[in-house]
């Protein structure tokens, strides 16, 4: 199973590696939701969770969706038109998180490609402020901010996006997986709430 999953190799330390765990966990149940908030030994896990997710919100990406149809409107897309092109945006999104599976195998490359693409979304910030300033000043500026909503979606499913699921099956034992799983989905869920109802006031 495991070189299906990885290919021909010297897996011998991972799969060492499982069956220590295996071993450690003596066959113990799936923990609750309810036993993650209440035990000690996993609370720095629950700590990195809880923050890797309320970083993944505050990185603007909510901000970059919420103005894309102004954007790609000013750009001179036809409004009718303007689904599709979101539709590629979604596309992109999901084709980055998809292709950067595989990037995230080793440890100080993974690190490196989180770091290096919020560099990246910072600067596409940047410039997409810039371009949305400028935007009637040139005739090329509005397709410069297409342009920099692309790389900025690709960007955060490179980096950011796709970092969360690994994250807890690294960081978790697992007995406490599903519950860490389930607790990142609430967790996800009520911060975009809260920046739903926010956001329009502080616009």
């Amino acid at each position: 199973a495991v070189k299906q999953l990885w290919g021909d190799g010297d897996h011998l330390a991972e799969i060492n590696d499982m069956m220590s765990e295996q071993r450690a966990i003596g066959g113990e149940k799936a923990k609750s939701v309810w036993d993650l908030l209440r035990d000690r030994a996993v609370r720095w896990q629950l700590l990195t969770l809880l923050l890797v997710v309320s970083c993944i919100q505050l990185v603007g990406v909510n901000v970059v969706y919420s103005y894309a149809y102004s954007i790609f409107t000013k750009a001179g897309i036809p409004p009718a038109q303007t689904h599709y092109v979101s539709l590629g945006v979604g596309t992109t999104e999901i084709l980055s998180t998809v292709l950067c599976v595989s990037d995230f195998s080793a440890e100080f490359w993974r690190k490196t490609l989180l770091w290096r693409n919020y560099a990246v979304m910072a600067l596409a910030l940047g410039l997409l402020t810039v371009t949305l300033s400028l935007q009637d000043s040139f005739f090329w500026v509005p397709y410069c901010s297409v342009a920099l909503v692309f790389i900025f979606t690709m960007s955060f499913g490179i980096g950011p996006g796709g970092v969360v699921c690994p994250l807890i099956t690294e960081i978790f034992i697992q007995s406490y997986r599903p519950a860490a799983y389930v607790f990142n989905g609430v967790i996800n869920w009520i911060q975009l709430f809260i920046l739903g109802l926010v956001f329009p006031f502080i616009v």
